[in-house]
């Protein structure tokens, strides 16, 4: 009978082409929520709000109660001494956020949910500063903090770096001012250096990475006469629906396609489909394939994990390329993030693949906020002569901003300076011993704790099951150790960071880890494992849901 029920199902896929290319699509996507983005949004609208009261907030993984009792007191002594380190700060950070909503946001989403309200009251971050210099960050208090957070990628190297491009950015636009509609003469000079670092013919100028992407993507679609984008699971390229399509945003996926990344059956799938217009990579995306960008609001039982193989993930974009070519796809790499942090070329030079349009972000803007698009002739064009009617209208009120374009020209000529290109000599070989030299520290300290790596961007994974990983956060704050919202999801390094800071940052990193150890946030029973504690949310979670609780 089995037999016949398999014969059956070979000949109804063979019979319906469509019922073919729908289970390939269905095999190229990663098992995970996290490629299934209808399912994700679906889950997530039954997901239960809720939280620990202060009673279970301190034994949820079954610690005995003398295990809790230095939580406690543990807890009480960090809240303390992050009140009275920085008062001005954080009686500016409550006013502001009753009237910024991205504050609110961050501040909800920092640690899992079901912790995030009691933390939010007795764990309070301050997010002002008042100056930065080198390495380091100063609050309204006058405490200074090793700055880990990078501004989101912007800070590569190092903020006094980008302060000298906006003030010669200034000084050259100044003359111009805000005039907008035409350009300030230095964007000639811009046009040529992109030009060349990225190997491609054509530039546009936008105010961001995220427009900068809707424009490649909507350039591909206008060119190809096809309307489906491929991306990969976990990617991130922006805020805007159709590179978004799962939780977070509001309109179901259309015309997207996420696939598994490193897996030749999301090249099958190029091979096979006549709708897809072009191909989106993020090469972050290499520290961590298939999963969303690491935060510690996700670290429900600490199974975080990545890790950076650099010859396989240059294999699969070099695969990648050859599918592309052959099937008049065109790919798309997306280097607002990596883009000049991996190679003066950026990760097009680092792993040796051509793309047909690259964009550019952060960084680039010497300071001030830009997205760039280069491309291949025939991609980049807005209009076709033979339809005089048929364009591809893209324009912005700031893009080529004179400010903007001094700023980024000081970047670019800085980056071609003996001095700038001196940094990148070795880069990747003094970043891995960093990242050897952290590790074994935390070993011989015996934290549960190990970092990976993509060069200069670090994530931290976590070593046993643990309910409390994403306290860390806090303690390595208490400690002058700024990180993002994220958390330990994300170190974002500048490339100034000297031995002698490196070795500093260790030293409060380990000072952090010892504290958290002693208040016995890692204590660890035969019960807690993964699977476990998974388990146990699955059924708080249904109780919740069910109203018995």
């Amino acid at each position: 009978m089995s037999v016949e029920i398999a014969l059956t199902a070979g000949a109804l896929v063979a019979g319906f082409p469509w019922l073919r290319r729908r289970l390939q699509l269905s095999r190229a996507k990663h098992p995970s929520l996290a490629g299934h983005s209808r399912m994700a949004k679906r889950i997530a609208r039954l997901l239960p709000g809720y939280s620990y009261g202060e009673e279970e907030f301190f034994g949820v993984d079954g610690a005995p109660l003398e295990v809790q009792t230095r939580r406690r007191a543990g807890f009480a002594r960090l809240s303390s001494s992050l009140r009275q380190g920085a008062p001005r700060s954080l009686a500016l950070t409550a006013q502001a956020r009753e009237g910024l909503s991205d504050l609110q946001l961050t501040g909800r989403y920092r640690v899992p949910f079901q912790f995030s309200a009691y933390v939010r009251e007795q764990l309070p971050v301050g997010a002002f500063w008042q100056s930065a210099e080198g390495v380091q960050l100063q609050d309204l208090d006058g405490q200074r903090y090793y700055d880990l957070a990078g501004s989101y990628g912007v800070n590569i190297f190092g903020v006094d770096f980008y302060k000298q491009c906006m003030e010669e950015g200034a000084r050259l636009g100044s003359a111009l001012g805000p005039v907008l509609g035409g350009y300030h003469p230095c964007v000639a000079e811009n046009i040529d250096w992109l030009r060349e670092l990225s190997g491609l013919d054509e530039v546009s100028f936008h105010m961001s990475g995220t427009e900068a992407v809707m424009q490649a993507v909507r350039l591909a679609r206008y060119h190809t006469g096809k309307k489906h984008l491929v991306r990969f699971t976990g990617a991130y390229h922006g805020w805007w629906e159709d590179v978004q399509p799962g939780p977070g945003n509001p309109l179901p996926p259309r015309e997207t396609y996420t696939l598994n990344d490193m897996d030749p059956r999301a090249l099958q799938v190029l091979r096979t489909r006549k709708d897809i217009a072009c191909v989106l990579v993020n090469p972050l995306q290499a520290l961590h394939p298939n999963r969303n960008a690491p935060g510690d609001s996700t670290l429900v039982d600490g199974s975080r994990s990545a890790g950076f193989d650099r010859a396989a993930y240059t294999d699969w974009l070099r695969q990648l390329r050859q599918v592309c070519s052959e099937r008049g796809i065109v790919l798309i790499l997306d280097e607002v993030f990596v883009g000049f942090r991996l190679a003066a070329g950026g990760a097009q030079e680092y792993f040796g693949v051509q793309a047909d349009l690259v964009i550019y972000g952060k960084s680039l803007g010497g300071g001030f906020p830009v997205g760039v698009v280069c491309g291949k002739a025939a991609l980049m064009r807005r209009f076709k002569p033979e339809r005089p009617a048929d364009l591809c209208f893209a324009r912005g009120t700031f893009n080529a901003h004179p400010y903007v374009m001094g700023a980024m020209h000081a970047f670019l000529r800085r980056l071609r300076t003996p001095e700038v290109q001196a940094i990148y000599q070795g880069l990747d070989e003094r970043w891995r011993a960093r990242v050897q030299a952290f590790n074994q520290a935390l070993q011989q300290a015996g934290m549960p704790l190990q970092v990976e790596a993509l060069s200069s961007i670090w994530t931290v994974n976590y070593t046993q099951p643990s309910r409390y990983h994403w306290l860390l956060q806090y303690y390595l704050r208490e400690q002058g150790l700024a990180l993002s919202w994220v958390g330990t999801g994300r170190f974002i390094f500048s490339l100034n960071y000297s031995d002698a800071d490196m070795a500093e940052v260790t030293r409060r990193f380990i000072e952090a880890g010892r504290r958290m150890q002693a208040d016995d946030w890692w204590w660890s029973g035969p019960e807690l494992t993964h699977k476990a504690i998974r388990r146990r949310l699955l059924r708080e979670m249904l109780a919740h849901k069910l109203g018995w609780r």
